[in-house]
């Protein structure tokens, strides 16, 4: 596994726990965003790098 993902998993998972359990103040929001624009550009760069058929 690609190690932008497992970042971005991380990300996505403080930002749950963090939202949950604190005030949940604007900033921690910023780790959703972060986490979902991390995890969506891996992917495709994953994918872009395979050789087509």
């Amino acid at each position: 596994m690609d190690l932008g993902i497992i970042a971005a998993i991380a990300m996505l998972v403080l930002w749950a726990v963090g939202a949950l359990i604190t005030g949940a103040p604007g900033w921690i929001n910023l780790l959703l965003t972060l986490g979902v624009f991390l995890l969506i550009w891996r992917i495709v760069a994953l994918n872009a790098r395979k050789p087509q058929k």
